[in-house]
């Protein structure tokens, strides 16, 4: 059997880069795709989308900033379109858990004619370590909303996994994969998980959300992204179907997924959230 080619779009970002490895690893072609690549995809120039998917049999596809922002819908619509002319046989979306928006982007792939797996995925334990709150630890104050949120933390690398798998394997076609931690967990804990880890103090501060946006603002990041964390942590930490914990890692996987006190473990020892120089 000839061995496939797969192209990872968004192969750049937390879980691509470890799908790219895990399929690499395990003899495909692969061709990593982001903003800077050769070929690179721009979601907002559908013109650069042929030369990503020419000579594909599979596709991860990773929407940025997220599916739930303006053009998403049109996005996707447009590239499954090209990927179908194209002759891909199989794409797997990755979706946020909880996401109406990211639902209906669901549903364009659902209803492509491409063979799919959707993969929802939880709040992603890197956003602590290697996305938009390392700052926060590192400064020694976590200031979030939702203080009463639960929210089943899940590992990039447990998604990675999850994805590597079912964009191989035909007997998920089809399949919505929801994927998260192995328990629920309010901010406070996740930062009391850090302190721990690290031998730091380290603050969780409960805040609105409109005081969380008008810090992003004054941080000077642009308005789309303003909206798109005051609409996460809204209407998806306030969603209580989000508040659940799955078992689709376990079941794909074969093995538990990983809980937070791992993560929190395996990041404080390679010495990323050492307290930032005051000189």
């Amino acid at each position: 059997m000839k061995t496939e080619n797969i192209v990872v779009i968004g192969g750049t970002g937390k879980t691509g880069r470890l799908v790219a490895k895990n399929l690499k690893e395990a003899g495909y072609n692969v061709r990593v795709v982001g903003q800077k690549t050769s070929p690179a995809l721009d979601w907002e120039n559908p013109e650069t989308y042929d030369a990503v998917l020419e000579g594909m049999d599979r596709a991860y596809i990773v929407y940025y900033p997220d599916l739930a922002v303006p053009g998403s819908k049109e996005a996707i619509t447009t590239l499954t379109k090209k990927a179908i002319a194209a002759g891909m046989k199989k794409v797997v979306l990755l979706s946020g858990k909880g996401e109406t928006e990211a639902e209906a982007c669901e549903q364009i792939v659902a209803n492509s004619g491409l063979d799919y797996t959707l993969v929802r995925a939880s709040w992603f334990n890197q956003n602590f370590s290697e996305g938009a709150f390392i700052d926060f630890v590192l400064d020694g104050v976590v200031a979030l909303p939702m203080p009463e949120a639960k929210i089943p933390f899940v590992d990039a690398n447990d998604i990675a996994d999850v994805v590597s798998k079912v964009l191989v394997d035909d007997s998920y076609n089809g399949q919505t994969i929801t994927v998260t931690g192995p328990k629920m967990r309010t901010f406070e804990e996740v930062v009391g998980i850090m302190a721990a880890a690290t031998k730091r103090h380290i603050q969780y501060v409960p805040i609105s959300i409109e005081e969380f946006k008008e810090g992003m603002r004054k941080a000077g990041l642009p308005d789309s992204y303003v909206w798109l964390f005051g609409y996460l942590f809204k209407e998806v930490l306030g969603n209580p179907d989000n508040q659940e914990v799955s078992y689709d890692v376990e079941k794909v996987l074969g093995r538990k997924a990983i809980d937070f006190t791992e993560y929190a473990a395996k990041v404080a020892a390679t010495g990323i959230w050492k307290q930032k120089s005051l000189a």
